[in-house]
């Protein structure tokens, strides 16, 4: 048995060096870190089911306040239950606040101190994000976990810009913290997500001005906007000592297997990404040897199985010829098929990670993926 560091809605379990295992208390069950989180932008994890994720076990996915506004609407799905009864997913749900769209989708908002205000990707129609318009999104939506409005900048902003998205980004985090008093009271968590850009002093200032107040969490923003993976790993070891050590950490939107075992290392618990769905319906999969292009000729009449150290169903069932001809002759099941299985090696890499943090043997494991992923194992089609 391990002894318990008990806060809030969050207890650490053990340690391993700085990285820790530990669980997150939510009001649909508790979830083992460090997580993978896999993204539901509209509802729904692309190409599964929730029976698929039940067989994953995945304990939380992410859904996108931005998309699930616009269509079908949050108050449409409060309705009907929430999101957990709209999509007829029973376990925790993370809900992000549509600052990252806000960024992404430069061309088509402007930002005030009010909040965002964007047309719609999809019909053009004018919408404004408030801080309190985000919380009553998610409230809608019956999230289990928050996440605060914050500003998201790209990579080489200006100090002076940064700075002052700084300081917005701390104002409208206590908008929200003074917007959600109800949904605390049920349970239901908060975070504040730390900006900065890519000046220490800056990422310093945020985290002290956020950490100042009751928020449940903490999320590390802002990366994976086109800088090197050098830059992100110094700012990840940089920033995560700096967050309170008795709540969780999130590291948002980052992705590779070497940068979620990166970010374990340096302190962070709570990880998501679209790269394993995505990659998958492109045909990219990431295994026990490597990343595997399955469009290569060389698997026409290789009857293995994609990895023979998974026992997802995808590798249970299908050998790698198979899935190369769903995948060349365009069938919809290979998204499906190998959605399943770049989930399941991140899932169980996460919790691979979990078991050596608990047993001791952390770092072992994290030079066995940095190994694994340093080679090119991809190929060519």
């Amino acid at each position: 048995m391990y002894e318990v560091e008990r806060a809030g809605c969050f207890e650490i379990c053990a340690r391993d060096g700085t990285a820790r295992a530990g669980l997150l208390h939510t009001p649909h069950g508790i979830v083992e870190t460090p997580v993978f989180m896999p993204v539901g932008t509209a509802g729904s994890v692309k190409a599964l089911a929730p029976d698929d994720l039940h067989s994953l076990k995945a304990g939380i996915i992410l859904g996108n306040t931005y998309h699930l506004h616009l269509r079908p609407g949050g108050e449409l799905i409060a309705r009907r239950g929430g999101l957990h009864a709209f999509s007829a997913w029973d376990k925790a749900i993370l809900t992000d606040s549509g600052g990252f769209q806000a960024f992404s989708l430069a061309a088509l908002r402007r930002i005030g101190e009010d909040g965002v205000t964007f047309r719609s990707h999809l019909d053009g129609s004018k919408h404004l994000f408030t801080p309190e318009k985000v919380m009553c999104i998610q409230a809608d939506l019956g999230s289990d976990v928050m996440t605060a409005l914050d500003e998201c900048l790209p990579y080489g902003a200006a100090r002076g810009v940064t700075s002052a998205s700084v300081g917005r980004t701390t104002r409208w985090a206590v908008r929200c913290l003074e917007a959600a008093p109800r949904e605390r009271r049920e349970g239901r968590l908060l975070f504040a997500v730390t900006q900065g850009g890519f000046f220490p002093d800056l990422r310093a200032a945020s985290v002290e001005q956020l950490c100042a107040r009751d928020f449940d969490g903490f999320a590390l923003g802002g990366l994976s906007v086109g800088e090197s993976r050098a830059e992100m790993y110094d700012l990840v070891q940089f920033t995560a000592p700096l967050l309170p050590e008795d709540k969780p950490r999130y590291l948002m939107g980052v992705g590779t297997p070497q940068d979620i075992v990166t970010g374990i290392a340096a302190g962070l618990d709570m990880f998501d990404c679209v790269l394993p769905t995505r990659n998958a319906r492109n045909g990219t999969l990431f295994t026990s040897e490597g990343k595997i292009n399955i469009k290569r000729r060389a698997f026409a009449e290789d009857d293995g199985p994609l990895d023979p150290d998974c026992s997802c169903y995808t590798c249970r069932t299908f050998s790698r010829a198979y899935l190369r001809h769903l995948f060349k002759a365009g069938e919809i099941l290979s998204f499906r098929l190998n959605s399943l299985h770049n989930l399941a090696y991140y899932l169980n890499l996460a919790r691979g990670a979990r078991e050596a943090i608990l047993q001791g043997r952390f770092a072992a494991f994290r030079a066995r993926i940095a190994e694994i992923y340093s080679r090119d194992a991809s190929g060519s089609a």
